[in-house]
């Protein structure tokens, strides 16, 4: 998430956030390999991820805070391709993110956002 934040906030390419991120403190305990796919997947595949989003947002995708972009992309990310997530887990993790990371009631908006995605995957499946 903070990855994504970054690339939004600087502008800089997903390769440049991945190599500042792998050399510096920032990893932590993180899932390297899924860290890689989530962080350059979800930047290429951006705009066709807001397709799966817009039809559930109440604003245009630039007026929602940046925290709560970064969310929604790597939830929309993984509702349309790691199917191997249950779309329970995808949830809750949007929720925590949002609550550890966004604005005070901001877990509230993602989860309505998020619930309304597995509307979407339940259709594909």
């Amino acid at each position: 998430m903070q990855g994504l934040y970054q690339i939004q906030i600087t502008g800089y390419e997903s390769d440049g956030v991945l190599k500042q991120f792998l050399s510096g403190e920032y990893i932590g305990n993180a899932d390297i390999p899924y860290f890689k796919e989530l962080l350059t997947n979800v930047d290429k595949e951006e705009s066709s991820l807001w397709k799966l989003v817009e039809p559930f947002l109440d604003r245009p995708v630039r007026e929602i805070d940046p925290v709560e972009r970064a969310i929604l992309l790597i939830g929309s990310y993984e509702m349309a391709h790691r199917l191997d997530i249950p779309f329970r887990v995808v949830i809750a993790e949007g929720i925590e993110l949002a609550k550890e990371f966004g604005a005070a009631e901001s877990y509230r908006y993602v989860n309505s956002i998020l619930d309304a995605l597995k509307s979407y995957r339940d259709s594909d499946n």
